[in-house]
């Protein structure tokens, strides 16, 4: 099959998200000028360069109180900080709770019960007992062809590690099993691993 996404798939859900898969997800946690905290997912989340280390999130949806954005892309716009919390299995049932159309003035923190931690470099709220979380400034806020999609991008001013996580000086994620978006209403975890050696080593 091949189809022009302007021309439409024909198919009865949109297949984009299960062909981009498995996508990481970032917690995204930010914090209002008024002292609001917000934390919500999103699957469009990477990291993108090493030094500085650096991510980036995308947001592609809109509520009506938050002039044709949401809560975290309108928090950072006015902020300039937002942190990426990393999403374990364990955290599935929670993490969902925090996706839904709340109204700004809800404290996801409160509505999901997640134990909150002040971050160190920035003014922001943080998982406090996620697997890790990375405390970020704000670099650019891109707009992007659609009516409500924003790109994010942000500089690692700080990171938390969960001291179980790390295992003879690495970073374990067989200890957390992260949580990965797919397609559709689909999630998948992350148990099994494997190495490669590029050509050279």
């Amino acid at each position: 099959m091949f189809y022009k996404p302007e021309d439409g798939h024909g198919l009865p859900h949109n297949p984009f998200n299960a062909i981009v898969t498995p996508r990481p997800i970032g917690w995204i946690s930010t914090r209002g000028t008024d002292g609001q905290d917000n934390i919500a997912p999103y699957s469009f989340f990477n990291a993108v360069a090493y030094v500085p280390p650096q991510v980036m999130f995308a947001s592609t949806s809109a509520k009506d109180d938050r002039d044709g954005t949401k809560d975290s892309v309108a928090n950072i716009r006015d902020t300039g900080f937002f942190c990426v919390n990393i999403v374990e299995y364990a955290m599935r049932d929670v993490m969902n709770q925090t996706s839904g159309p709340w109204d700004k003035d809800v404290d996801e923190f409160e509505l999901a019960g997640i134990e909150r931690a002040e971050c160190e470099t920035i003014p922001c709220a943080r998982v406090a007992n996620a697997p890790a979380s990375l405390e970020c400034k704000l670099t650019q806020l891109i707009k992007l062809p659609g009516e409500t999609n924003y790109a994010v991008f942000g500089e690692v001013t700080g990171v938390h590690m969960r001291d179980d996580c790390l295992v003879d000086g690495m970073f374990d994620v067989t200890r957390f099993n992260p949580l990965t978006r797919l397609g559709y209403r689909d999630y998948a975890v992350i148990r099994d691993l494997f190495s490669l050696k590029r050509p050279g080593e």
